[in-house]
C-alpha cells in the first residue's frame, strides 16, 4: 500500500486529510514537526509528501531541501495560506511536485496525490531490457523475444546512456511509454524526476500552459503563477506522448526549447534557462503531417534524431504466449482468482486475433475474461464476445438513418424484451455513437473540427471512435 506523509503544525489540516484519505488504498501518516518528517522519510521511506510551507522554526524551502537530499525522485506537494506564495513557486522551480492552496480542497487534494503517487511509481519501477535467454514478467519489465523486440531492446541499449532526444514511433496501446521508461532508468538521469505528458488528453488552450506555465493574469483563470511542466522537471527527464497532436503554437515554442533549452512562461517576458532530456512519442505519420503542413517539418527533424520502432502485437506472434502467461498471473492475483492456466482452445482463439489495439487491448481481453472466469481454468466461454471470433469486432456500418434519436424507443423496446441488465449502459451508449457520428458526418471525418464541437480532446474523440466501432470511411462516404 502506498504512503503518504504529511507534515504540518495544523492540526485542523492533519485531521482534514486524515479523513479525506479514510477507505482509500492509502497509508497516511501525519506528524508536525520536521525532525520527525525527516526522520519517518528515512525510516518509512513515504511515496509523496505534502509539506506545510510554514513549519515552526524553519522555512519551507530548507525543510524541502533536505527531504530532497534524502530521495530526489520523492514527489513534495507543498500547503501553503498564501495565493501568491513566492517560497512556493521557488520550491518548484527546484522540483518540488506541485502545491496546493489553504483550505484545502478535498477532490483536488486526492487528484493530486493520485498524480504523484502514479508518478512516484513511474520513477521507482525499474524497467528492465531482458536478455534474450530470460523472459521477463513482472509489471515494470518489458516481454518478448521476437525480432522486432530485439531490435527495440538494441535500441535502448544504444541510446539510454546518450543525452539525446528519442522518438517512439508505433500505434496505439503497443507500450510506447514503457520503453521510454526503460530508456529513463538505463540513463544518466536516472535520479532525477520522471514525468509523463499526454498531449492529447489536455485540450489545446491548456498544453501550452502545461508545458511552459504562465504569469498571473495572462490568461482568463490565470489568478496566480504556474510552473510548467519543463522548469519544474529541470536535471530529470520528460516523456511526451501523442507529440504528433501539439498545435502550431505549441510546435514553434517546443521547437526553440529543443535548440536552446530556454523559453518564456505564457503571458511573460522572462527567459527560463531548463536543463530536460526529451523523450517524445506519436502514433501519428509524422513524415505525411509535415508534408500536408500539419507539424513543423524542423521540429520533425529535431524529434527524428534517434527514433524506435515498436512493432504491433501482430507482428510479434511468438511473444503473445509470453505477454499471456505474464498477465494473467498478474491479474489473477489483482482480482483474487484462483485461475492459473488457459485452456487449449481459448489460447487458439488469443492467439488467431489480430489485436489492433495491441498490448492494450490484450490487457482488457485477459481482466474481462477473468472476471467471468470461475475456476482455475480459463475457458473460452469466458472470453469477450470479439475474440470468440478469432477476429477483432468489426466496425459498424454506418448509414444515414442509424441510431437517429426517434430509433431510441425501438432500441429500448428491444433490449428490454431481450432481458438486458445493462441497459443505462446500452443506452448512453446508443446515444453517444450517435452524436459522435453525426458531428464526424458533418465534419466530413476531420477529428480535429469535430473534437472541437464536441467539447473534448482528439485523443478522447480516437478513443470513442474505437469504443464505439465506428468506420470513419462509412462517415466521409456519407457526407459526400
Amino acid at each position: 500500500m502506498p504512503t503518504l506523509l504529511v507534515i504540518d503544525d495544523d492540526r485542523s489540516v492533519l485531521h482534514l486529510i486524515r479523513a479525506a484519505f479514510q477507505g482509500q488504498p492509502v497509508e497516511v501518516l501525519t506528524i508536525d514537526s520536521e525532525a520527525e518528517g525527516l526522520a519517518l522519510v528515512k525510516d518509512r521511506h513515504p511515496d509523496v509528501v505534502l509539506l506545510d510551507i510554514m513549519l515552526p522554526g524553519t522555512s519551507g524551502l530548507d525543510t524541502f531541501q533536505k527531504i530532497h537530499d534524502l530521495d530526489a525522485k520523492l514527489p513534495v506537494i507543498f500547503i501553503t495560506a498564501g495565493g501568491s506564495s513566492d517560497t512556493a513557486i521557488e520550491a518548484m522551480q527546484l522540483g518540488a511536485y506541485d502545491y496546493l492552496l489553504k483550505p484545502l480542497d478535498v477532490v483536488k487534494l486526492r487528484t493530486l496525490v493520485e498524480q504523484a503517487l502514479e508518478m512516484r511509481r513511474l520513477m521507482s519501477t525499474p524497467v528492465d531490457v531482458p536478455d534474450l535467454a530470460d523472459v521477463q514478467g513482472p509489471e515494470g519489465e518489458l516481454i518478448g523475444r521476437s525480432p522486432g523486440m530485439v531490435d527495440v531492446y538494441k535500441a535502448i541499449g544504444r541510446v539510454a546512456s546518450q543525452d539525446v532526444t528519442v522518438l517512439i514511433r508505433g500505434e496505439s496501446g503497443t507500450g510506447k511509454e514503457l520503453i521510454a521508461r526503460a530508456i529513463y532508468h538505463h540513463s544518466q538521469r536516472k535520479g532525477k524526476p520522471f514525468l509523463a505528458v499526454n498531449c492529447a488528453a489536455i485540450p489545446d488552450a491548456l498544453l501550452e500552459s502545461e508545458l511552459f506555465g504562465h504569469e498571473k493574469g495572462s490568461f482568463t483563470g490565470a489568478d496566480q503563477r504556474r510552473i510548467g511542466k519543463f522548469e519544474q522537471c529541470t536535471g530529470g527527464t520528460i516523456f511526451l506522448d501523442e507529440v504528433g497532436d501539439m498545435s502550431p503554437l505549441v510546435q514553434s515554442k517546443f521547437l526553440r526549447l529543443l535548440q536552446e533549452q530556454r523559453f518564456e512562461r505564457v503571458g511573460g517576458n522572462q527567459t527560463i534557462e531548463t536543463d530536460v532530456r526529451i523523450i517524445t512519442a506519436t502514433n501519428r505519420n509524422l513524415d505525411e503531417m509535415t508534408e500536408a503542413g500539419t507539424f513543423r517539418p524542423d521540429l520533425f527533424y529535431r524529434l527524428n534524431g534517434f527514433t524506435i520502432h515498436l512493432p504491433p502485437l501482430r507482428e510479434r506472434g511468438e511473444d503473445i504466449p509470453l505477454l499471456i502467461d505474464s498477465l494473467l498471473s498478474r491479474y489473477a492475483r489483482e482480482l483474487g482468482k484462483e485461475v492459473t492456466q488457459i485452456a487449449p482452445d481459448a489460447m487458439k482463439l488469443l492467439l488467431d486475433h489480430t489485436w489492433p489495439g495491441n498490448i492494450r487491448e490484450l490487457q482488457g481481453v485477459l481482466r474481462k475474461g477473468l472476471l467471468h472466469a470461475r475456476g482455475t481454468i480459463l475457458m473460452p466461454e469466458f472470453l469477450p464476445e470479439e475474440v470468440k471470433g478469432g477476429r477483432p469486432k468489426p466496425k459498424r456500418q454506418v448509414v444515414e438513418d442509424d441510431y437517429s434519436p426517434r430509433d431510441l424507443a425501438g432500441f429500448l423496446e428491444e433490449r428490454l424484451q431481450s432481458g438486458s441488465t445493462d441497459l443505462y449502459a446500452e443506452s448512453l451508449e446508443f446515444m453517444e455513437r450517435y452524436v459522435v457520428t453525426r458531428v464526424l458526418r458533418m465534419t466530413s471525418g476531420n477529428q480535429s473540427k469535430a473534437a472541437e464541437l464536441l467539447g473534448i480532446t482528439r485523443g478522447s474523440l480516437r478513443n470513442k471512435i474505437h469504443s464505439l466501432g465506428i468506420a470513419i470511411d462509412q462517415v466521409v462516404h456519407l457526407a459526400k
